[in-house]
């Protein structure tokens, strides 16, 4: 095989020019309330062959490519999510990831088969694959929307969990497995699955924060790479005993995400920026193997029927079967309804039959893209409206604070960073007042670009950043005071939880 310098040279100034395109686009999708995901697709579809004249058909490698960038966006959604947040709707989010998921299959695979004609094969598969709401679809338009922390967690929840069980179904769908094994042997296989790669992910997660904690890198950069290979380490050993690797890589991230690793928040900001860059190539990619002649009328009829079926009955009854096990007051559950999000998610699904060569692949992708794009026309813009006229829509709700931890090794210590969020009830109390652990002291304020060293009588605002000195053995105890003065004020040690 020869080596093409020119080619790679074109590579990557076409590479270059459509990500900054890309990451500019992030500002206009934001404004307008859409998800991103609709601007790369759309950027795919102009480089490909009805346009620019990029030909990728290789399904494969779309395949391996999108698996590979669902496994980066999953890894930042662990990381990213608070424990202490999202455990109370995490019951409601499995549910809605498994029982949920279950519901919205038969529902939609009924319906098309009756209703619309398609194949039982067909059928099936479409229904798996449209069944899971999408990550960073729901990520990007809930950033937007000021919802209850149950809400958001819910979804937040859902999404970063109903990939794996969706992922072994149409798996076992489009190799012929589910013939061979039945519905329960089917069902046993997604458990065991499932089972696995949470163990798995459990195991990896707990065991890297316990030796990143005691390993002290020689650059700050290391740890995020470092928490990025744990991840990925959970996925592939998952995978090679034949387990689910989105479950693992997904548990394993949220583990290491809530522990108290150094660099913490820079690891966050790292895995962000290479889920972004995960989420643009894989959009534009799946725009690529679109062929915007196969796009005929009977395919998008198909579509939008299949659509109408999935948002109006499917979901509703998937979400109230789910709520079952945390009930909800009616105007949440409408939400809930509304706010199922598809996006890259269902049109990577596709890529497994078409690998796969099963029947009607090609019809499939076509009708699930239209589809996704639609859809997400319709419900993204319209969630601010829908969560107003639910009236489930929050001004703000208190958060832990922004806290970074960075290792002093010589001196046996941590410095913490923390920010004061506006509505953080730190402002307006004195350090002195702190009462912080014996060896713990505010060492330096930073208020509007300033630096001043603070004395007992300094009094502490919102916006804020102070960075704090701890003894390692105290660190865990002057955290948890910081973030109960934050809670309560002041007289936090004397009010009740």
């Amino acid at each position: 095989m020869s080596f093409d310098v020119h080619q790679l040279d074109l590579f990557v100034l076409v590479g270059s020019a459509v990500t900054l395109a890309a990451i500019l686009a992030v500002r206009v999708s934001s404004r307008a309330g859409l998800p991103s995901l609709l601007i790369y697709l759309l950027m795919g579809v102009v480089l490909g062959e009805s346009g620019v004249g990029i030909d990728f058909e290789n399904a494969e490698a779309a395949h391996a490519l999108g698996f590979a960038a669902l496994a980066v966006i999953l890894t930042e959604g662990g990381l990213t999510t608070s424990w202490r947040e999202a455990k109370p709707s995490m019951r409601l989010g499995l549910s809605l990831a498994t029982v949920g998921v279950a519901v919205s299959v038969g529902v939609v695979a009924v319906g098309s088969h009756y209703l619309l004609g398609l194949p039982w094969e067909l059928a099936v598969l479409l229904g798996a694959v449209c069944s899971p709401t999408d990550a960073a679809a729901v990520f990007s338009v809930l950033r937007v929307v000021p919802l209850p922390q149950r809400l958001v967690g819910s979804l937040e929840a859902e999404s970063g969990l109903n990939d794996a069980p969706t992922v072994v179904l149409v798996s076992l769908i489009s190799t012929g497995a589910v013939a061979e094994s039945g519905v329960l042997g089917m069902v046993g296989i997604i458990v065991f699955e499932l089972v696995l790669g949470v163990a798995i992910g459990l195991v990896v997660g707990f065991g890297g924060a316990w030796i990143m904690r005691r390993v002290a890198l020689p650059s700050s950069g290391l740890y995020p790479l470092a928490v990025i290979s744990l991840a990925f380490l959970a996925y592939g050993s998952t995978v090679g005993l034949h387990g689910s690797g989105f479950a693992a890589i997904y548990v394993a991230a949220l583990v290491l995400g809530n522990s108290d690793l150094p660099h913490r928040q820079t690891t966050r900001s790292f895995a962000e920026g290479i889920a972004w860059l995960a989420q643009i190539g894989l959009f534009v990619m799946l725009g690529l193997l679109l062929s915007p002649g196969r796009i005929t009328l009977g395919i998008v009829g198909t579509a939008l029927l299949a659509g109408l079926l999935l948002t109006l009955i499917a979901r509703p009854l998937s979400v109230l079967v789910s709520t079952v096990v945390q009930p909800m007051p009616w105007r949440e559950l409408s939400f809930l309804s509304w706010a199922g999000l598809r996006g890259a998610v269902p049109i990577v699904l596709t890529m497994i039959p078409l690998s796969q060569g099963v029947d009607d692949a090609e019809r499939l992708f076509d009708i699930v893209f239209v589809m996704v794009v639609v859809y997400t026309l319709i419900t993204a813009p319209s969630l601010p409206l829908v969560a107003r006229l639910l009236r489930v829509t929050r001004r703000s709700e208190p958060r832990d604070l922004d806290l970074e931890a960075a290792p002093l090794e010589r001196v046996q210590a941590d410095l913490l960073q923390i920010t004061i969020s506006p509505v953080s009830r730190l402002h307006g109390v004195e350090v002195g007042e702190l009462r912080l652990p014996k060896g713990a002291s505010v060492s330096l304020v930073i208020r509007d670009g300033e630096t001043l060293v603070p004395e007992r009588r300094t009094v502490l605002r919102h916006g804020d950043d102070l960075l704090v000195v701890t003894p390692r053995k105290a660190r865990e105890r002057t955290e948890e005071r910081l973030r109960q003065v934050s809670a309560k004020g002041r007289l936090a040690q004397w009010l009740p939880d």
